[in-house]
């Protein structure tokens, strides 16, 4: 197929925290503001919903049904800081996902520190995390995620929102920033 963006390096899977979620997570949180009509204050990805590494070179559309085979769609949930702390506790525990606009420090299954654009999450506070709609009943250990008291749904398949946002940037890029610090 032809060619919809490029790799500079090679982009892989792993936890707790890679190049890869952290893209697939940056590239949803970047389309759900551009999306959603309210403010977005983060990103979920899970680790299981990653099928494949990317190497380095072209990336096609074949290369994004290979990652998300699933015709998974973006939803906008609000939930309280709570249910955001006890994802935090679950993420600890299970190794890591993949987040943007989150920075978690975790070690032995502990977190020591959670924030949100750079503040401590607020347990009474309301959040806004973009995610799937599959992810939103709570699946794949993420229970407080069905604690939402709003969602809103984007109608719109996380897969053609990856290849939408590869279009604009052109550059399929990301790194290990320290977003999900988990130490044994």
């Amino acid at each position: 197929g032809a060619p919809i963006g490029y790799a500079p390096e090679a982009l892989r899977v792993y936890q707790p925290e890679c190049p890869l979620l952290n893209w697939a997570s940056d590239a949803l949180f970047e389309m759900a503001k551009q999306l959603c009509p309210k403010q977005v204050d983060m990103a979920i990805v899970n680790i299981g919903g990653m099928r494949c590494n990317w190497g380095a070179g072209d990336i096609t559309f074949r290369h994004v049904f290979e990652l998300m085979p699933f015709d998974n769609e973006l939803v906008v949930l609000t939930l309280q800081g709570k249910d955001i702390l006890e994802l935090c506790e679950i993420f600890a525990q299970s190794g890591g996902q993949g987040v943007a606009g989150l920075h978690m420090n975790a070690e032995k299954g502990i977190v020591k520190s959670a924030k949100i654009e750079g503040k401590e999450i607020v347990p009474e506070a309301y959040y806004t995390v973009a995610t799937s709609d599959y992810l939103s009943q709570g699946t794949d250990g993420m229970t407080p995620l069905k604690n939402h008291i709003q969602l809103w749904k984007s109608d719109k398949k996380i897969r053609d929102l990856y290849i939408e946002y590869i279009q604009q940037v052109k550059i399929v890029q990301s790194t290990v920033d320290g977003r999900m610090n988990i130490t044994k």
